[in-house]
């Protein structure tokens, strides 16, 4: 047997997604899923190596070539190469190692956030501290140091990513939970004899805590997009030939001032309007389905 307790306040959050939306919420959501319909399908499209051209074909005729000559819709970068076929390539660079951060994140995050929240005593004062611990390194400083000293491979650098951002799960979940282990329907699934993983588990973390997982996913994989193509434009990251959006932003910065910006701009609005994308599906996620708006 179920036991949710409904929510029956004027906010509204026993009623379905679509009717606690406002027109601000639908935009932000529609834009958002249309963006992450648009990753999902270029990654499948570079697995499947059902690009419009070779990526690293060089063509030395047609170095930097203009947006919509023909066979190149968005031009060629300073080896001729097409700068479509390599910016759908380059979503290989972030999308499973994001996938990766945010999995640690969560799965981190929850499990700290779940003996703070329902254990008192040494252990909830033990995964705080943890948690209070890994918080106080600065973040993009912490991620330089390991790819410098250690030269890993993007997904190491993930694991960092996803390990560092498991403090904000972790009290998110925190929270939610000291306010929900004395309501009537949590006690009512214990009086039942349910046990505490069950509770834990299904009634709170699955019933109500999944929103948080969604918002905090999608957020995840902004920074973990803006992360890899930062550290890729720093030379930490993926390096060339292998595409990635960040050292493409990089390599094409050379040739601005001679008017060619489109090796450039076009990764880098790429990064832009995908990140966007990410964060404004999670600021409409998470005005309806927890009546807060960001910022």
């Amino acid at each position: 047997m179920r036991y949710v307790e409904k929510a029956n306040t004027p906010d509204g959050r026993d009623l379905p997604l679509l009717k606690r939306m406002d027109a601000l919420d639908a935009v932000y959501i529609g834009y958002g899923l249309l963006i992450v319909l648009a990753v999902i399908v270029s990654y499948g499209l570079a697995v499947f190596h059902m690009l419009p051209a070779d990526p690293d074909e060089v063509d030395l005729g047609l170095i930097l070539a203009p947006p919509g000559t023909p066979g190149h819709l968005l031009g060629t970068d300073y080896m001729g190469r097409d700068i479509a076929s390599r910016l759908i390539l380059g979503i290989r660079a972030y999308f499973l190692p994001g996938l990766l951060a945010i999995g640690v994140s969560l799965a981190l995050g929850a499990l700290s956030g779940v003996v703070s929240g329902m254990r008192r005593g040494a252990p909830g004062l033990f995964a705080d501290y943890i948690m209070n611990l890994i918080d106080s390194f600065p973040r993009l400083v912490l991620i330089l140091l390991v790819a410098s000293a250690f030269a890993p491979d993007i997904y190491c650098i993930m694991l960092v990513v996803g390990i560092t951002n498991a403090p904000a799960v972790a009290m998110v979940i925190k929270d939610r939970i000291r306010t929900l282990r004395h309501r009537n329907f949590i006690e009512a699934a214990t009086a039942l004899g349910l046990s505490r993983r069950t509770v834990v588990l299904k009634h709170i973390l699955w019933y109500n805590c999944r929103s948080v997982f969604i918002i905090q996913a999608t957020l995840g994989m902004a920074e973990a997009i803006m992360v890899e193509t930062s550290l890729s434009y720093l030379g930490f990251g993926v390096q060339e030939p292998a595409p990635s959006w960040g050292n493409m932003v990089q390599s094409g910065a050379n040739y601005l001032m001679q008017g060619k910006f489109w090796p450039s701009t076009i990764p880098a609005l790429a990064i832009l309007l995908t990140t966007l994308g990410f964060h404004l599906l999670g600021d409409g996620l998470n005005s309806a389905l927890e009546k807060k708006r960001a910022g």
